[in-house]
Order: C-alpha cells, then structure tokens, then sequence
C-alpha cells in the first residue's frame, strides 16, 4: 500500500511539474510574438513630425544645391551651410504642409538613394525617380508627382540636330545617367548608337555633351528643359510624334515618391496630396523650377 500511494504521489508531482512547464512556455512563447510583432510593425516613420527626404541635390531642375536660402530652398541637414530647391523640393513643402509636417532634406547619391529607404536611413525619396517596375520590387510608390516623357539633347550645330527619330541618331555617340530607363532601356533602341559608359550623375551627363564627349544624351524632358536653359548651345530632340520614338511603358517614364515597403500610412498621405493636382499643376510648378534654377556659365 506504501508503494502504491508512493506511486501516486510522484505521478501527481509530475503532472503538476509538466502543467507549470506548461504555462511557462506558453507565455514564453507569448512573449516571443509580441515581441516579433513589435519588431515587424512600422508606422509611418513621421510620428515626430518630421517628413526626411532625400535627393542628389544635383539634379536640376528637380533638384540642386545653392549656397543661400533664395527662393525657397530649405538646408541641406547633412550639408551645413548648403541649401535645397528644385521641383522635388517645392512639391516636398506643399506634401508637409497638407500634412502638419516640417520637412528635413538629406543629400545621397543615386545608387544610395533606394537602400536609404529600404533601411529607414530617410523616410522617402524626392528625388526625380522614375516608377520603374525594378524599382517597385524594391519600394512602394506614391503619385505620380510628374508625368514625363523621354527626349534626346545634342548640340544645336551637332549634325544629328535635324534628327526626326531615333533611327536618324545611328552611328552617334551618346550616354545617360547610370540606373536610369533612359541609359538602360533606352539607347538600346536606337541601331547603331555608339553607347558610352554612363554618367554618374545628371551634371556629368550633361557634361559630357558640352564637351563634346559625346554626340547626344538620352533623359526626360524636364532635366532636357534645364539643360536648354543652362546651356543655350543644346537642342532638344522630341520625337513624341513620332512613330520612330522610343518604345517604354507609360508607368516606367512617370516620377513618383518612393517610400518604404509596406508603408501604407506615409504612402496614402503623400497620395492624398498628389490626388487633388492635375498635370497642369506640375507643369506650372515646373516651370517655375526651372525660372529659378542656377545658371551653368558655357
């Protein structure tokens, strides 16, 4: 009888042992996803009211840098004493002021400006971006805030300036900015062209005409309209009319505003001011870009 009652008695501490063990795991375990919850969650990364952009601040007439706070332009918060202004700038301020938001602009090259989203370093990208379906694998996108258009610039005395489509600038040289449609899926089209290897950034691109390095260059019609403006010796070639233009998708050529994977909340509320602007609207605000952008002495 002492045995048997001795059997029972560790049985029952060995049901309560594995029932407290039990519960101490479920909690753990609890505990383990909230904690990978909290983890995961994001909001919309401008709970203080700060809206971080970035931009090459390099890019007219979407963007540049200028040495005083002239015409709009806002510092540079990791370039002391330098100073934002373009288009992705003015459209930066109406998107904060809809939305009760100072705004803070951080310069980063091109190929910094995706993973700077991708990891939080800034909360979104102003910076003349074309919705690209690649880059939409990478990052969601807000607008579009421009609906651009693809366009060739040459010299005005250059032989290729009577140009009437890209079949006409065979045999020429030319480049584009590097990770852009425009070097990447554009220039391919036109049979022939001597493709150089791309510029780092718009200015060098534009160099690179100026001085002769090249025939033509290949970008959209803003940055095209700026080059006129700071270089009166280029000539825009427009083959929009043209059946022997470039073939790319209308979502691919359009500029949006790149945010995070997954941030709905920051997404909607750049959307909810982008919604209420007509193509006219940007072209307006474009031109009043360009009517302030700085001058490149030729």
């Amino acid at each position: 009888m002492k045995k048997f009652l001795s059997l029972l008695m560790a049985l029952a501490m060995t049901l309560s042992l594995a029932a407290c063990g039990s519960t101490e795991d479920t909690t753990a375990d609890t505990d383990a996803q909230n904690d990978t919850t909290e983890e995961t969650s994001t909001g919309s990364g401008v709970e203080d009211g700060v809206l971080t952009i970035a931009m090459e601040c390099a890019y007219a007439p979407y963007n540049w840098a200028q040495s005083d706070d002239s015409n709009g332009a806002v510092p540079i918060s990791n370039v002391p004493g330098s100073y934002a202004n373009g288009y992705d700038v003015m459209m930066a301020k109406k998107i904060c002021e809809a939305n009760g938001w100072e705004l803070e602009v951080v310069q980063s090259d091109w190929d910094s400006l995706v993973p700077g989203v991708q990891t939080g370093t800034f909360d979104a990208v102003i910076a003349g971006q074309s919705m690209t379906a690649e880059r939409s694998e990478q990052v969601d996108f807000a607008g579009p805030y421009y609906y651009a258009s693809i366009v060739c610039v040459t010299k005005a005395d250059s032989p290729f300036a009577n140009a009437q489509g890209i079949s006409d600038l065979s045999g020429g040289t030319c480049t584009a900015q590097i990770a852009t449609i425009w070097y990447d899926t554009c220039l391919p089209q036109i049979e022939g062209a001597q493709i150089q290897t791309a510029a780092e950034t718009a200015p060098a691109m534009l160099m690179a005409l100026e001085t002769d390095t090249v025939d033509f260059i290949c970008t959209d019609m803003p940055t095209a309209m700026g080059a006129v403006a700071a270089y009166p010796d280029m000539k825009i070639l427009d083959f929009s009319d043209s059946d022997d233009n470039f073939q790319v998708d209308e979502g691919d050529i359009n500029i949006g505003v790149s945010v995070k994977k997954g941030n709905t909340e920051l997404k909607d509320a750049i959307d909810s001011v982008l919604s209420t602007m007509t193509a006219d609207d940007f072209n307006t605000m474009m031109d009043e870009a360009i009517s302030v952008q700085p001058m490149t002495e030729t």
